[in-house]
């Protein structure tokens, strides 16, 4: 990685690291819709695997693969958001969705089942499934949690360092523990899914084969855990539980 004169020779590090940028693009593609293209995540990963290159410095105490990896993914995420690629209107209905869960969890004490969340939403079972399929692929936090002009951010009582940038928020180990005590009140089948498809890496036609349900079942089931997870780490966050 470096020079005669002891400096970081940037060509070599690009070249020598862009598998890394293609891999977690990889990574990420595999949560979002089709609509997103890969080209566009490695373009940007590129860039942050030249900053990482800028501003390394081996006495920080972080290996350069650990640290180039945050820059790349904090770079492909603000890629994400500048490209804006879940339309308001899904936005909205991720909303409501986690709106409806967090309501009935409240009034009932347990998780909802896919009929009661329906009905306090005032759509039928079939409608409401449609619209998990529509917001498959919406991300556990959004940029707005961040940052809102109307109320407190809700992610900024979770974590310790609410002036952080959102790459180190969400590496905040309070907001891992938060989503590990979420994942542990999902439904059964839901964990499952969870495991299958972010621990074991499994796609949604291998999850559908073990779950015996349709590869669309598994989006919408994907999208129904997403809405709860949210749900609970709002009421986390205002309750301080």
């Amino acid at each position: 990685m470096y020079t005669a004169r002891g400096k970081t020779d940037t060509n070599d590090t690009l070249t020598q690291y862009a598998p890394l940028v293609r891999r977690l693009a990889l990574q990420l593609m595999a949560k979002l819709p089709a609509s997103v293209e890969l080209e566009d995540l490695v373009q940007a990963g590129m860039l942050g695997l030249l900053d990482a290159a800028n501003r390394y410095q081996e006495t920080q105490g972080a290996q350069f693969e650990t640290y180039a990896s945050q820059r790349i993914r904090g770079a492909m995420l603000d890629e994400l958001r500048e490209l804006d690629w879940a339309s308001r209107g899904i936005r909205k209905t991720a909303r409501q969705i986690e709106k409806a869960v967090q309501k009935l969890e409240q009034r009932l004490g347990r998780g909802p089942s896919e009929s009661e969340i329906a009905g306090e939403m005032s759509v039928g079972l079939v409608e409401y499934q449609q619209m998990l399929q529509e917001v498959h692929g919406c991300q556990l936090i959004y940029y707005e949690d961040f940052e809102s002009a109307d109320e407190e951010p809700f992610i900024d009582r979770i974590c310790a360092d609410p002036g952080a940038d959102p790459l180190t928020t969400l590496l905040d180990e309070g907001l891992r523990h938060g989503v590990v005590d979420a994942i542990e009140r999902l439904p059964d089948r839901e964990k499952l899914l969870m495991s299958l498809y972010y621990e074991q890496g499994l796609n949604l036609r291998e999850i559908g084969a073990v779950l015996e349900v349709s590869e669309s079942r598994v989006c919408q089931l994907h999208s129904q855990a997403i809405s709860r997870l949210r749900a609970t780490l709002r009421e986390r966050a205002w309750t301080g539980a």
